[in-house]
């Protein structure tokens, strides 16, 4: 990579571990409508879209209405609002790579489906230390990954171009949002999703540590 060189990140199951935290909203919101609660493994394979279409998958069948899943709304932000760090955590060595990164000058960035508000405290709670060029989440003017445009904002907000960008994930949406934005993309395994489903994406890169992450930029 040449100047402006600029790593965009996923944030659910690629910077944190949020899993916990977003199973127990969804249960939560489930509770508060008298349907049957999910496990955490169930709730794993249910992100990754956005907060209606997990509220969608948790609904049991039958109620995978937008009505059901607009009543699911307020109880679900209700609790996750002020729950949204209990035992989220960065995974280990992201902090040490976004240190690394920046401190060599490459840009970074944070491209979620998760709404823009939490993505913005998550991001300043945990990584306060770290200069985002960008950091975007789902808002109701702009399409949710895998659709380019959050990509396309970011490239135009760090002035990178895209044959210096490399984006980082953990899921089917995120290799799909890569390969639609014409950048190249790191795997990680860490995620939400399995070593085999994400190498069916051909991803550029896939890793199993933060740190060789790095090697990829440089």
């Amino acid at each position: 990579m040449n100047e402006a060189r600029l790593v965009i990140f996923d944030l659910d199951g690629t910077l944190l571990n949020t899993i916990a935290d977003l199973a127990a909203a969804a249960n939560a919101a489930l509770q508060a409508n008298h349907f049957p609660v999910r496990t955490q493994a169930e709730c794993q394979r249910f992100v990754g879209n956005g907060i209606n279409k997990l509220l969608e998958r948790a609904l049991p069948q039958g109620h995978k209405t937008p009505q059901d899943v607009a009543n699911m709304r307020p109880a679900f932000f209700a609790y996750y609002d002020e729950h949204l760090t209990d035992q989220t955590r960065p995974y280990p060595g992201v902090k040490e790579l976004l240190v690394k990164l920046q401190a060599g000058g490459v840009k970074l960035a944070v491209a979620s489906n998760k709404y823009q508000s939490a993505t913005r405290r998550l991001i300043k709670h945990f990584f306060p230390e770290i200069s985002f060029a960008a950091v975007l989440g789902q808002r109701d003017d702009v399409p949710v990954k895998p659709d380019p445009a959050i990509v396309e904002e970011i490239l135009w907000a760090s002035g990178a171009q895209k044959q210096n960008v490399l984006y980082v994930g953990d899921s089917d949406v995120d290799m799909q949002t890569a390969h639609n934005a014409g950048v190249r993309v790191c795997a990680v395994t860490w995620g939400f999703r399995s070593r085999e489903e994400l190498m069916s994406y051909k991803p550029d890169f896939m890793t199993d540590t933060p740190a060789e992450i790095a090697d990829m930029v440089d």
